[in-house]
């Protein structure tokens, strides 16, 4: 995650981690990212039945009626139980839609007991007054709502008409029981002119959050390869983003704004600010370096709805074991499987651009998922770095 609020607009100083030592345990949720022991951000997918049909889900999630073997109650508590010895810092219950498991609000309210940071991932359809007051109870940390554009936009990217009123009304429903909310974007051709309206949306319904994810060409993402954004207009958006995240903070409104999956990011804003601001742009290079780009295998990990265990929830077609069998910690922490060993090193194997490039440290290498899906090879470069061979060449000494 790149923090265009922390970093561009300074809602976050360099300093503030330091404050807390930077153990994960010690950090408050919107420091995390700059954790030096990186223990993972866990997302249990915990089923795979949605009640949408998006075009772009990467767990290709099926009718609500689809039966498979997802972990059981019991099954999900151990699991917490081992998360929470383990020191992770923050479960985000995902899916499919997680709503649809009736044991969601049981499993959150124990997830909170033992210690760990409770999230929802969700499209916000099935949010009531009920539920969102169920979870506020429980000491749920934030509801996380997807939304790919207004009205007609976001039914067509979502697959079901009325899907975005419904969404609204749980927005509404969980704002009013006191959670957190904040909306979740995935950029594509289809729908990036409606990010403005996302903007206007945050403001007129007092939303303090929105995350700007760009594509990964994982499970139905897959087919939108050739849907993504070119690296001139992507760009653009990212300088959207900067700018309207600006006039919020210019008028005392800080909502906090960041874009997903694409660390290119980083080094974008870093090199924005040199040109306006000097002193701010050596701040944000600072949390940069602490930021390290990338976690995919290292700060963050996925846990599907059968116990497998993947580098991330877009990399749900390699698993390095089951929960069933042996703890998430042990699966974690175990380098004998040659991906594992490799991505807690990432930096070491990355290949063409990225090898050279003077902002590897930064970026960590970028998605490899988009790498492997485009060339087969995990290694290869991030096809959606937009940044310029002038942009990534290593000058004399780094401003």
């Amino acid at each position: 995650m790149i923090g265009i609020s922390k970093l561009y607009c300074g809602a976050v100083e360099a300093s503030d981690p330091l404050r807390y030592e930077r153990q994960t345990s010690k950090l408050p949720s919107h420091l995390i990212q700059f954790s030096k022991d990186k223990k993972p951000v866990v997302v249990w997918n915990m089923t795979k039945r949605c009640n949408l049909r998006c075009i772009h889900c990467y767990a290709q999630a099926e009718h609500e009626g689809y039966e498979g073997n997802e972990l059981t109650t019991a099954e999900g508590k151990k699991l917490i139980d081992d998360l929470a010895t383990f020191g992770v810092p923050v479960i985000l219950f995902s899916g499919g839609e997680p709503l649809l498991r009736k044991d969601l609000p049981e499993l959150v309210d124990y997830a909170v007991k033992k210690g760990l940071r409770a999230v929802i991932s969700t499209n916000g359809t099935l949010i009531s007054r009920k539920m969102a007051k169920i979870f506020s109870d429980s000491g749920l940390s934030y509801i996380g709502v997807s939304l790919d554009g207004i009205g007609d936009a976001n039914d067509a990217f979502r697959g079901k008409k009325g899907a975005f009123e419904k969404a609204l009304n749980g927005i509404r429903n969980a704002k009013d029981a006191g959670i957190k909310v904040g909306l979740r974007f995935t950029i594509n051709i289809r729908n990036y002119k409606e990010i403005p309206k996302i903007f206007d949306l945050v403001e007129k319904e007092q939303i303090n959050r929105v995350c700007f994810y760009h594509l990964v060409y994982a499970g139905r993402g897959s087919r939108l390869i050739d849907e993504d954004l070119h690296h001139d207009k992507q760009r653009e958006v990212v300088d959207y983003i900067m700018d309207r995240t600006k006039e919020f903070f210019d008028k005392g409104r800080k909502i906090e704004v960041l874009t997903v999956d694409n660390h290119a990011d980083g080094p974008y804003v870093y090199l924005r600010l040199l040109r306006e601001d000097k002193k701010r742009a050596q701040e944000v290079y600072e949390l940069l370096m602490m930021n390290e780009g990338n976690a995919s295998g290292v700060g963050i990990a996925c846990v599907d709805e059968e116990g497998y265990v993947h580098a991330d929830q877009f990399w749900r077609h390699y698993s390095f074991g089951n929960i069933k069998i042996r703890p998430f910690s042990q699966i974690w922490t175990d380098t004998s499987d040659p991906l594992m060993a490799k991505l807690k090193e990432k930096k070491r194997h990355v290949k063409g651009r990225c090898r050279i490039c003077r902002w590897l440290d930064i970026c960590g290498g970028n998605f490899r998922v988009r790498a492997e899906a485009v060339t087969g090879d995990v290694w290869a470069e991030d096809p959606q770095c937009y940044l310029t061979d002038d942009e990534i060449a290593i000058p004399n000494e780094i401003a």
